[in-house]
């Protein structure tokens, strides 16, 4: 690809490392009927963020409750509806962030019910941002994702890496100021570590919040470091997405 050329994140996490049991218990895989097509996170009972680029009304379900997508622990949850905001048209224009409404369904002879996600040791949330937030250059962030390690074959297990936040300034230079406006750069760039196509639609994870949405980056670059990868900026969509959640609607 040519220098500064958008690329999906795909199901690469480079130089990452296996996530313990007990941690990132938000993280869920987003599926359509063929399988897994990308990350999201749990943010209540009801709502999962992922990348809006993932899909439509092709996402059937999330897979949650285990790290290991073949696990007889993994709980499939139904997608109920999906919500992009109105005026998001490609990645390469922003925006990419979506919000899946989840429920859990139970069918019997005559009739179907629907819960939320039942919240226990093995399903958890993570808090977003309280308000618009300014990350600090070179701030250690995580990022988590199911998929290949290099050019391996794909992995059914939760992997996760550290990258540290970069400069905005920077970040717009090596994209040739090619990047559209609210995102986070981190990891990609002067370290040997991150994503090769990365986990699109999972969170960029500082101080226990989830404060991005893996977007994009250069694409199929795993050996060295390069440009920047990419992430929506969650902060910047607070009123949307609390607009959305509390009113249960897309809008």
């Amino acid at each position: 690809l040519a220098r500064g050329q958008m690329s999906l994140l795909g199901n690469d996490i480079i130089h990452g490392e296996k996530v313990q049991d007990d941690s990132m218990q938000y993280m869920v895989s987003v599926q359509t009927n063929v399988g897994h097509v990308c990350g999201g996170f749990l943010i209540n009972e009801e709502y999962v963020v992922t990348a809006a680029h993932c899909g439509g009304n092709d996402l059937k379900y999330v897979l949650l409750g285990d790290h290991n997508l073949k696990s007889s622990k993994i709980k499939k949850v139904g997608v109920n509806s999906t919500c992009k905001p109105r005026d998001y048209v490609t990645l390469q224009h922003g925006k990419d962030i979506m919000l899946l409404q989840v429920i859990l369904m139970f069918f019997f002879v005559s009739f179907q019910l629907s819960e939320k996600v039942l919240l226990n040791n093995d399903v958890k949330t993570i808090p977003l941002p309280l308000s618009k937030i300014t990350l600090r250059d070179n701030e250690e962030c995580s990022v988590a994702g199911w998929g290949k390690t290099e050019y391996t074959d794909y992995s059914n297990e939760l992997r996760m890496v550290n990258v540290s936040i970069i400069n905005q300034q920077t970040c717009r230079e090596q994209w040739d100021n090619n990047l559209p406006r609210n995102v986070i750069c981190a990891g990609g760039f002067g370290i040997n570590k991150g994503f090769c196509q990365g986990d699109s639609g999972g969170p960029l994870v500082c101080n226990g919040r989830a404060v991005g949405v893996v977007s994009f980056n250069r694409g199929f670059n795993c050996h060295y470091p390069d440009i920047p990868n990419v992430y929506t900026d969650i902060s910047k969509y607070l009123p949307w997405i609390n607009k959305v959640v509390n009113e249960k609607k897309c809008l």
